[in-house]
């Protein structure tokens, strides 16, 4: 396995993705190579939706398929914006438009109560009817502000403030955003379920094969 399709529109998440995969012996491509319609997120939590994704794009391109599905969760708000954290404020709204509805939904609320999660949720799988799929989750905890600060990143990054660097995600360097991130220990975590899962057993294969010669 030498390809596999990452399902994902976001230039932001391509761009970070790739970044998180430079290392990787494997072309990751993106899903707009091979099909312009997304998924249907009908899924009811972040597994569920990057699962959908990770079908969908494999259905398209006929490679396996690697998909993420990430979001925001803030605990005063019963985990709200959560699977809807692009959508927050209505179908194709901005990053802009979803963080003013954040604002606005916290208003009033002490910043010891501001307490929030980012969640990344990774789905890997073989073919479109995989009934095994490589999926593994992972959350990166902080606080939203009261107003945003920074330029870097890309959605809630602005207003989510990561106390053990005193800055918010979009202030935050790119390679140390990419060390603490939920999407990176996700990654993180995939790599060793790949290890386990792809490559121990393939290793395994080739070392039984030599005995048996």
């Amino acid at each position: 396995m030498d390809k596999i399709v990452l399902a994902s529109g976001n230039a932001g998440k391509l761009k970070e993705f790739s970044e998180l995969f430079a290392g990787w012996q494997i072309a990751v491509l993106p899903q707009s190579e091979f099909v312009d319609e997304e998924a249907e997120e009908t899924g009811l939590s972040f597994i569920e939706n990057a699962l959908i994704k990770a079908r969908h794009a494999s259905r398209a391109s006929g490679l396996p398929a690697l998909a993420d599905d990430s979001g925001l969760a803030v605990d005063v708000l019963g985990g709200a914006p959560g699977i809807y954290s692009a959508r927050y404020a209505g179908p194709g709204a901005s990053d802009e438009d979803n963080n003013q509805k954040l604002l606005d939904a916290l208003e009033g609320v002490p910043l010891e109560k501001r307490s929030a999660s980012f969640h990344c949720a990774l789905a890997f799988v073989r073919t479109p009817d995989d009934p095994v799929p490589l999926v593994c989750s992972a959350r990166w905890q902080g606080t939203i502000l009261t107003r945003a600060a920074g330029d870097q990143g890309f959605g809630y990054d602005p207003l989510f403030y990561v106390a053990t660097e005193k800055l918010t995600s979009a202030q935050l360097p790119r390679t140390v955003k990419n060390r603490l991130s939920h999407r990176a220990q996700a990654v993180k975590k995939f790599e060793q379920l790949w290890h386990e899962e792809m490559v121990l057993p393939e290793q395994q294969h080739v070392e039984t094969g030599k005995t048996l010669i």
